[in-house]
């Protein structure tokens, strides 16, 4: 039997055309899978906005939950001379501040040396270094050694005080510095062997200041403990006095809370989106109607509505907090700022409880765990799609290979079909021309 390179090249028949839409019929079985498929992948997205949405309020409700939300401070400082650091345990108040001295480190300086300082010293010996009192650290020095040599072995022996090497015009010299001030960190040097002659350059000095008229004696220029919650960081001596205001960031508190409603109004808006139904163009959200959207939403409704505490507060609309008609939250800002700057413990006993323990933020947050964390409703949803689309791949895997099988036996059929049509054709003209020949023949 010939072979026939292409269908219908040996019949005339357009069987390549033939097996086009009976391919093309075949692949409708796939429709279904794939529509399926796109459904499933439409809700993984929509689920994923929705975990956005739901994680971004748990982050809110976070910042609600940690007391230091409501006790936070703001500061000013007039003046130059002397800056400072407030935790949220310093007191709201004015403070006087006056910097008479600066701590400095005590500096060291050897005689000058008549050699070069990478010529060998000439002599031999051991120096004794203490600093603020702690054990002396002997330093072996070699007549070999040079003056870098004693540098380095100094520096390496980490006894708190650094060696330089200074070279004042004519000679070098050695030095000491203390690595901290204070007059807790001088420097004590034996040099039995009268190895350098040092003397003092910079006398060890601590840093006095006043505080409201109280008198302060730090060992650093950052001052700490002197005043609660206060770091204080000195620069420079001040003429006078520099006034330090601290009170109560009500501004930082505020935001927290606003950020929680607008955070609860944003899932409320996606929620809403999910969840719609247009009866103009009959569409419906991706979620409507689905059970785990409805038992989220039931389950933040019920929480809104949290009431307890031991606080002055025990619900959302004592601090001017209103669930709306369309589900969202609105803020009463007046009422709000008039509890913030009135009695921001009892707003902080709401939110985040007492001593970090219960409180409307952890019953929240304990929601959303039910909703978020690994064993959630999201989780559990999420997880179902993803093996129904792994049995929808599987399926299409199938029945691809089937449409696949029953093309190629279409093929088969057609190209036999197509060489028995060419070898019938083919055996006519030979007849038609044994006929025409016969009958020329018959008419001589």
């Amino acid at each position: 039997m010939a072979t026939i390179s292409s269908l219908g090249i040996g019949s005339g028949l357009d069987l390549s055309g033939l097996l086009d839409d009976l391919r093309t019929a075949e692949n409708e079985k796939l429709t279904p899978i794939v529509t399926q498929q796109k459904s499933y992948k439409t809700k993984l997205s929509a689920f994923g906005t929705l975990e956005s949405s739901l994680t971004a309020l748990r982050d809110a409700v976070g910042k609600l939950s940690d007391p230091k939300t409501f006790t936070a401070v703001t500061s000013s400082m007039t003046g130059d001379g002397v800056t400072a650091n407030i935790s949220g345990d310093a007191v709201s108040g004015r403070y006087q501040v006056n910097v008479s001295q600066l701590a400095q480190a005590q500096s060291l300086a050897s005689g000058g040396l008549t050699t070069d300082k990478t010529e060998a010293l000439g002599k031999s010996g051991t120096l004794g270094l203490s600093v603020g009192g702690n054990e002396s650290v002997d330093i072996s020095i070699g007549s070999d050694d040079s003056l870098e040599d004693i540098r380095d072995a100094i520096n390496k022996a980490d006894t708190g005080a650094t060696a330089s090497i200074v070279f004042n015009g004519s000679q070098y010299q050695l030095t000491l510095t203390s690595a901290e001030t204070g007059t807790q960190s001088s420097i004590q040097v034996t040099d039995n062997d009268d190895l350098f002659g040092f003397s003092e350059t910079v006398p060890a000095q601590d840093a006095k200041l006043e505080v409201n008229g109280i008198s302060i004696t730090s060992q650093s220029n950052t001052v700490e403990g002197a005043l609660e919650g206060v770091t204080f960081n000195l620069t420079s001596t001040t003429e006078s006095a520099q006034t330090l205001s601290v009170s109560k960031d009500t501004e930082s508190m505020t935001k927290a809370v606003n950020d929680f409603v607008a955070a609860y109004n944003s899932f409320q808006d996606t929620a809403d989106t999910l969840t719609s139904y247009d009866s103009d163009s009959d569409t419906a959200g991706v979620l409507l109607g689905n059970s785990t959207m409805r038992s989220i939403e039931s389950r933040l409704r019920g929480v809104l509505s949290y009431s307890g505490g031991e606080g002055e507060f025990s619900m959302l609309s004592d601090l001017g907090i209103e669930r709306q008609l369309d589900g969202t939250l609105k803020v009463d800002d007046d009422k709000l700022a008039d509890v913030m700057s009135n009695n921001s413990e009892a707003v902080s006993q709401f939110f985040a409880g007492i001593e970090g323990e219960g409180g409307f933020a952890a019953s929240v947050d304990d929601t959303m765990g039910t909703i978020l964390d690994d064993d959630g409703l999201l989780k559990i949803a999420t997880d179902g799609i993803d093996t129904s689309l792994e049995r929808l791949s599987d399926r299409y895997t199938r029945m691809q290979t089937s449409i696949d099988a029953t093309v190629a036996r279409y093929r088969s059929q057609f190209a036999g079909l197509d060489s028995l049509v060419s070898q019938m054709n083919s055996t006519s003209d030979y007849l038609t021309q044994q006929f025409n020949a016969l009958n020329a023949q018959l008419n001589q």
